[in-house]
Protein backbone atom coordinates (compact mmCIF):
# COMPACT_ATOMS: atom_id res chain seq x y z
CA UNK A 1 0.00 0.00 0.00
CA UNK A 2 3.02 2.27 1.13
CA UNK A 3 4.69 1.60 -1.83
CA UNK A 4 1.70 2.21 -4.47
CA UNK A 5 0.73 5.39 -2.45
CA UNK A 6 4.25 6.93 -3.04
CA UNK A 7 3.61 6.01 -7.03
CA UNK A 8 0.82 7.77 -7.50
CA UNK A 9 2.66 11.02 -8.95
CA UNK A 10 4.38 9.01 -11.80
CA UNK A 11 1.01 7.07 -12.91
CA UNK A 12 -0.31 10.51 -13.23
CA UNK A 13 2.25 12.03 -15.07
CA UNK A 14 1.68 9.27 -17.73
CA UNK A 15 -2.32 9.90 -17.51
CA UNK A 16 -1.56 13.55 -17.86
CA UNK A 17 0.08 12.45 -21.08
CA UNK A 18 -2.79 10.09 -22.42
CA UNK A 19 -6.04 10.31 -24.04
CA UNK A 20 -6.09 14.33 -23.73
CA UNK A 21 -7.80 14.39 -27.45
CA UNK A 22 -10.15 12.15 -26.32
CA UNK A 23 -11.39 13.88 -22.93
CA UNK A 24 -10.92 16.89 -25.45
CA UNK A 25 -13.73 15.26 -27.83
CA UNK A 26 -15.60 14.07 -24.96
CA UNK A 27 -16.03 17.52 -23.72
CA UNK A 28 -17.34 19.21 -26.81
CA UNK A 29 -19.57 16.62 -27.51
CA UNK A 30 -21.08 17.37 -23.71
CA UNK A 31 -20.92 21.07 -24.81
CA UNK A 32 -22.97 20.50 -28.45
CA UNK A 33 -25.37 17.80 -26.78
CA UNK A 34 -25.68 18.72 -22.95
CA UNK A 35 -27.40 16.45 -21.27
CA UNK A 36 -30.62 16.25 -19.78
CA UNK A 37 -29.52 14.63 -16.47
CA UNK A 38 -26.18 13.21 -15.22
CA UNK A 39 -25.81 10.38 -12.84
CA UNK A 40 -22.78 8.65 -11.44
CA UNK A 41 -22.33 4.87 -11.03
CA UNK A 42 -19.68 3.63 -8.52
CA UNK A 43 -18.88 1.94 -5.07
CA UNK A 44 -16.24 2.32 -2.04
CA UNK A 45 -13.59 4.58 -2.87
CA UNK A 46 -14.44 4.87 -6.32
CA UNK A 47 -17.75 6.50 -5.29
CA UNK A 48 -15.74 8.84 -3.35
CA UNK A 49 -14.22 9.81 -6.46
CA UNK A 50 -17.10 10.18 -8.34
CA UNK A 51 -18.40 12.68 -5.08
CA UNK A 52 -15.27 15.04 -6.33
CA UNK A 53 -16.05 14.46 -9.85
CA UNK A 54 -19.86 15.58 -9.53
CA UNK A 55 -19.08 18.39 -7.14
CA UNK A 56 -16.83 19.73 -9.88
CA UNK A 57 -19.38 19.18 -12.40
CA UNK A 58 -21.77 21.10 -10.15
CA UNK A 59 -19.50 23.68 -9.33
CA UNK A 60 -17.91 24.46 -12.69
CA UNK A 61 -20.86 23.25 -15.34
CA UNK A 62 -24.05 24.17 -13.25
CA UNK A 63 -25.63 20.55 -13.79
CA UNK A 64 -27.26 18.85 -10.99
CA UNK A 65 -25.35 15.27 -10.39
CA UNK A 66 -26.64 12.34 -8.70
CA UNK A 67 -24.97 8.88 -7.12
CA UNK A 68 -27.08 6.38 -8.75
CA UNK A 69 -28.34 3.45 -6.28
CA UNK A 70 -27.50 0.86 -8.40
CA UNK A 71 -30.09 -1.50 -7.25
CA UNK A 72 -32.47 0.44 -8.96
CA UNK A 73 -31.66 -0.94 -12.41
CA UNK A 74 -29.60 -4.43 -10.86
CA UNK A 75 -32.89 -5.32 -9.05
CA UNK A 76 -35.98 -3.29 -8.84
CA UNK A 77 -35.50 -3.00 -12.71
CA UNK A 78 -37.19 0.40 -12.23
CA UNK A 79 -37.91 1.96 -15.32
CA UNK A 80 -35.46 5.16 -15.64
CA UNK A 81 -35.89 7.44 -18.77
CA UNK A 82 -32.09 6.87 -20.21
CA UNK A 83 -32.24 9.03 -23.18
CA UNK A 84 -30.38 12.19 -23.38
CA UNK A 85 -28.38 11.60 -19.66
CA UNK A 86 -25.47 10.83 -19.15
CA UNK A 87 -24.01 8.08 -16.68
CA UNK A 88 -20.26 8.20 -15.36
CA UNK A 89 -19.19 5.42 -14.15
CA UNK A 90 -15.75 4.97 -11.88
CA UNK A 91 -14.04 1.60 -11.05
CA UNK A 92 -10.37 0.39 -11.00
CA UNK A 93 -11.20 -3.18 -11.49
CA UNK A 94 -14.67 -2.76 -13.80
CA UNK A 95 -15.32 -6.27 -13.02
CA UNK A 96 -18.99 -5.31 -10.70
CA UNK A 97 -21.68 -6.13 -12.07
CA UNK A 98 -23.96 -3.64 -10.07
CA UNK A 99 -21.51 -1.06 -12.22
CA UNK A 100 -21.50 -2.68 -15.48
CA UNK A 101 -25.54 -3.46 -15.79
CA UNK A 102 -26.48 -0.16 -15.40
CA UNK A 103 -24.50 1.48 -17.67
CA UNK A 104 -25.25 -1.24 -20.46
CA UNK A 105 -28.90 0.00 -19.57
CA UNK A 106 -28.50 3.78 -19.84
CA UNK A 107 -26.05 3.36 -22.98
CA UNK A 108 -29.46 1.27 -24.66
CA UNK A 109 -31.56 3.72 -23.24
CA UNK A 110 -29.82 6.09 -25.22
CA UNK A 111 -27.63 8.40 -22.69
CA UNK A 112 -24.02 8.92 -22.73
CA UNK A 113 -21.96 6.44 -21.14
CA UNK A 114 -18.39 7.19 -19.70
CA UNK A 115 -16.29 4.75 -17.97
CA UNK A 116 -13.06 6.29 -15.91
CA UNK A 117 -11.76 2.92 -15.51
CA UNK A 118 -7.92 1.23 -14.36
CA UNK A 119 -8.87 -1.92 -16.46
CA UNK A 120 -8.83 -0.79 -19.97
CA UNK A 121 -10.17 -4.63 -21.16
CA UNK A 122 -12.25 -4.80 -18.64
CA UNK A 123 -16.31 -5.57 -19.39
CA UNK A 124 -17.23 -1.88 -17.93
CA UNK A 125 -14.84 -0.78 -20.63
CA UNK A 126 -15.83 -2.59 -22.92
CA UNK A 127 -19.55 -1.75 -22.33
CA UNK A 128 -19.28 2.11 -21.69
CA UNK A 129 -19.52 4.28 -25.52
CA UNK A 130 -16.44 6.61 -23.65
CA UNK A 131 -13.47 4.22 -22.20
CA UNK A 132 -10.99 6.44 -20.57
CA UNK A 133 -8.24 4.56 -18.79
CA UNK A 134 -6.56 5.61 -15.50
CA UNK A 135 -3.24 4.56 -16.15
CA UNK A 136 -2.93 3.53 -12.75
CA UNK A 137 -0.87 0.47 -13.82
CA UNK A 138 -1.48 -3.30 -11.67
CA UNK A 139 -2.35 -2.58 -8.09
CA UNK A 140 -1.39 -5.06 -5.87
CA UNK A 141 -2.57 -3.56 -2.55
CA UNK A 142 -6.25 -4.40 -1.25
CA UNK A 143 -6.75 -0.77 -0.18
CA UNK A 144 -7.07 1.26 -3.38
CA UNK A 145 -4.68 4.40 -3.37
CA UNK A 146 -2.99 5.19 -6.52
CA UNK A 147 -6.21 4.24 -8.94
CA UNK A 148 -8.27 6.66 -6.15
CA UNK A 149 -6.03 9.28 -6.94
CA UNK A 150 -5.66 8.86 -10.46
CA UNK A 151 -9.78 8.58 -10.47
CA UNK A 152 -9.90 12.24 -8.75
CA UNK A 153 -7.38 13.51 -12.07
CA UNK A 154 -9.80 11.57 -14.21
CA UNK A 155 -12.71 13.65 -13.07
CA UNK A 156 -10.85 16.82 -12.76
CA UNK A 157 -10.03 16.30 -16.38
CA UNK A 158 -13.46 14.95 -17.71
CA UNK A 159 -14.49 18.89 -15.68
CA UNK A 160 -12.16 20.78 -17.58
CA UNK A 161 -12.40 19.61 -21.14
CA UNK A 162 -16.54 19.68 -20.50
CA UNK A 163 -15.63 23.28 -19.06
CA UNK A 164 -12.93 24.15 -22.05
CA UNK A 165 -11.26 25.44 -19.15
CA UNK A 166 -7.29 26.31 -20.33
CA UNK A 167 -6.24 27.58 -16.81
CA UNK A 168 -7.80 24.77 -14.96
CA UNK A 169 -6.20 22.24 -17.51
CA UNK A 170 -3.00 23.44 -17.08
CA UNK A 171 -3.30 23.77 -13.28
CA UNK A 172 -3.41 19.79 -13.78
CA UNK A 173 -0.05 19.27 -15.39
CA UNK A 174 1.86 20.19 -12.18
CA UNK A 175 -0.33 17.47 -10.03
CA UNK A 176 2.94 14.93 -10.25
CA UNK A 177 4.76 17.18 -8.78
CA UNK A 178 2.71 17.98 -6.20
CA UNK A 179 1.83 14.76 -5.43
CA UNK A 180 5.72 13.94 -4.56
CA UNK A 181 5.77 16.71 -2.28
CA UNK A 182 2.45 15.66 -0.83
CA UNK A 183 4.17 11.92 -0.04
CA UNK A 184 6.98 13.07 2.14
CA UNK A 185 4.64 14.94 4.51
CA UNK A 186 5.03 14.47 8.07
CA UNK A 187 1.64 13.27 9.31
CA UNK A 188 3.40 11.50 12.45
CA UNK A 189 1.15 13.47 15.18
CA UNK A 190 -1.50 11.59 13.66
CA UNK A 191 -0.32 8.65 13.95
CA UNK A 192 1.31 8.94 17.55
CA UNK A 193 -3.09 9.97 18.75
CA UNK A 194 -4.62 7.03 16.62
CA UNK A 195 -2.38 4.26 16.97
CA UNK A 196 -4.33 3.45 20.46
CA UNK A 197 -7.58 4.51 19.10
CA UNK A 198 -11.08 2.56 18.70
CA UNK A 199 -13.13 5.31 16.72
CA UNK A 200 -13.13 8.18 14.85
CA UNK A 201 -14.97 10.82 13.27
CA UNK A 202 -13.63 12.35 9.78
CA UNK A 203 -14.85 15.83 8.64
CA UNK A 204 -14.83 17.88 5.81
CA UNK A 205 -17.36 19.75 3.63
CA UNK A 206 -17.55 20.72 0.35
CA UNK A 207 -15.35 19.52 -2.32
CA UNK A 208 -13.07 18.43 0.99
CA UNK A 209 -16.35 16.09 1.82
CA UNK A 210 -14.71 13.03 -0.89
CA UNK A 211 -11.57 13.69 1.65
CA UNK A 212 -13.48 12.51 4.51
CA UNK A 213 -15.61 9.93 2.79
CA UNK A 214 -12.18 8.09 1.64
CA UNK A 215 -10.59 8.77 4.75
CA UNK A 216 -12.75 7.09 7.10
CA UNK A 217 -12.81 4.25 4.57
CA UNK A 218 -9.36 3.44 4.95
CA UNK A 219 -9.32 3.90 8.76
CA UNK A 220 -11.26 0.84 8.71
CA UNK A 221 -9.94 -0.91 6.14
CA UNK A 222 -6.33 -0.76 7.12
CA UNK A 223 -6.38 -0.46 10.89
CA UNK A 224 -9.55 -1.67 12.13
CA UNK A 225 -10.40 1.63 13.17
CA UNK A 226 -14.57 2.48 13.40
CA UNK A 227 -14.74 5.23 11.43
CA UNK A 228 -17.48 7.49 10.16
CA UNK A 229 -17.51 10.51 8.30
CA UNK A 230 -19.31 13.49 8.29
CA UNK A 231 -19.88 16.78 6.55
CA UNK A 232 -18.77 19.56 8.66
CA UNK A 233 -22.45 21.03 7.84
CA UNK A 234 -24.36 18.20 9.70
CA UNK A 235 -22.01 17.33 12.49
CA UNK A 236 -24.51 19.14 14.81
CA UNK A 237 -27.56 17.66 13.23
CA UNK A 238 -27.35 14.32 15.74
CA UNK A 239 -23.36 12.99 15.40
CA UNK A 240 -22.43 15.77 18.07
CA UNK A 241 -23.91 13.51 20.74
CA UNK A 242 -21.44 11.34 19.85
CA UNK A 243 -18.55 13.80 21.05
CA UNK A 244 -16.64 13.42 24.59
CA UNK A 245 -13.68 13.92 25.98
CA UNK A 246 -10.33 13.18 23.90
CA UNK A 247 -13.03 11.82 21.04
CA UNK A 248 -11.09 11.64 18.09
CA UNK A 249 -11.91 13.79 15.00
CA UNK A 250 -9.35 14.18 11.84
CA UNK A 251 -10.80 17.66 9.91
CA UNK A 252 -10.19 18.33 6.75
CA UNK A 253 -10.55 22.35 6.47
CA UNK A 254 -9.55 22.67 2.50
CA UNK A 255 -9.18 25.78 0.81
CA UNK A 256 -12.26 27.81 -0.66
CA UNK A 257 -15.16 29.26 1.04
CA UNK A 258 -16.47 26.15 3.48
CA UNK A 259 -12.80 26.64 5.30
CA UNK A 260 -13.78 29.51 7.65
CA UNK A 261 -16.57 26.60 9.14
CA UNK A 262 -14.85 23.79 9.50
CA UNK A 263 -11.62 25.88 11.28
CA UNK A 264 -14.55 27.57 13.57
CA UNK A 265 -16.25 23.93 14.05
CA UNK A 266 -12.61 22.60 15.04
CA UNK A 267 -12.28 25.41 17.56
CA UNK A 268 -15.93 24.38 18.83
CA UNK A 269 -14.74 20.47 18.96
CA UNK A 270 -11.81 21.38 20.62
CA UNK A 271 -13.48 23.63 23.81
CA UNK A 272 -16.02 20.45 24.16
CA UNK A 273 -12.98 17.94 24.93
CA UNK A 274 -12.59 16.55 21.67
CA UNK A 275 -9.21 15.40 20.54
CA UNK A 276 -8.94 17.66 17.37
CA UNK A 277 -6.52 16.52 14.60
CA UNK A 278 -7.44 19.57 12.26
CA UNK A 279 -5.81 18.97 8.52
CA UNK A 280 -5.01 22.35 6.72
CA UNK A 281 -2.62 24.50 4.69
CA UNK A 282 0.64 25.98 6.19
CA UNK A 283 -1.04 29.69 6.63
CA UNK A 284 -3.34 28.35 9.32
CA UNK A 285 -1.47 28.62 12.32
CA UNK A 286 -4.19 26.73 14.46
CA UNK A 287 -3.08 23.62 12.66
CA UNK A 288 -1.95 20.10 13.50
CA UNK A 289 -1.35 18.27 10.23
CA UNK A 290 -0.30 20.35 7.47
CA UNK A 291 -2.57 19.90 4.22
CA UNK A 292 -0.32 19.86 0.78
CA UNK A 293 -2.21 22.42 -1.70
CA UNK A 294 -2.07 21.94 -5.75
CA UNK A 295 -1.87 25.29 -8.18
CA UNK A 296 -5.74 25.87 -7.35
CA UNK A 297 -7.98 24.66 -4.45
CA UNK A 298 -10.28 22.68 -6.86
CA UNK A 299 -6.96 20.26 -7.05
CA UNK A 300 -6.58 20.60 -3.51
CA UNK A 301 -8.15 17.08 -2.48
CA UNK A 302 -5.74 15.25 -4.73
CA UNK A 303 -2.77 16.54 -3.05
CA UNK A 304 -4.16 16.13 0.51
CA UNK A 305 -5.39 12.09 -0.09
CA UNK A 306 -1.65 11.36 -1.25
CA UNK A 307 -0.48 12.88 2.22
CA UNK A 308 -3.45 10.53 4.43
CA UNK A 309 -2.86 7.47 2.91
CA UNK A 310 0.74 7.46 3.53
CA UNK A 311 -0.07 8.42 7.31
CA UNK A 312 -2.77 5.59 7.17
CA UNK A 313 0.01 2.80 6.16
CA UNK A 314 2.24 3.93 8.81
CA UNK A 315 -0.83 4.08 11.16
CA UNK A 316 -1.84 0.42 9.97
CA UNK A 317 1.51 -0.74 11.24
CA UNK A 318 1.75 0.87 14.16
CA UNK A 319 -1.27 -0.79 15.55
CA UNK A 320 0.23 -4.20 14.98
CA UNK A 321 -1.55 -4.86 11.49
CA UNK A 322 -0.57 -5.53 7.76
CA UNK A 323 -2.07 -2.46 5.67
CA UNK A 324 -1.54 -4.80 2.61
CA UNK A 325 -3.88 -7.94 4.14
CA UNK A 326 -6.91 -6.06 5.42
CA UNK A 327 -9.41 -8.70 7.31
CA UNK A 328 -12.04 -10.69 5.24
CA UNK A 329 -11.50 -8.11 1.79
CA UNK A 330 -10.71 -8.96 -1.22
CA UNK A 331 -9.50 -6.46 -4.24
CA UNK A 332 -12.01 -7.57 -6.19
CA UNK A 333 -15.96 -6.85 -5.30
CA UNK A 334 -18.59 -8.36 -7.18
CA UNK A 335 -21.87 -7.57 -6.11
CA UNK A 336 -25.37 -7.36 -8.04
Amino acid sequence: MLKEARSAGSHVAEQLARDQARYAELGRWLRTAPPSGIVTVARGSSDHAANYCAYLTMVRLGHIVASLPMSLVTLSKAPLIARDALAIAISQSGQSPDVIEPIRYFRDGGATTVALVNDAESPLAQTAEWTLPLHAGAELSVAATKSFIASLVAGALFAGHWQDDAGFLHALESLPESLQRAADSDWSKAVEILAPARNIMVVGRGIGFPLALEAALKFKETSAIQAEAFSGAEIKHGPMALIHEDYPLLMFATRGPTQAGMLQLAAEMRQRGAKVLLAAPADIAERDLTLPTAVTPDLDPIVAIQAFYVMAAQLSVARGMDPDKPRHLSKVTKTS
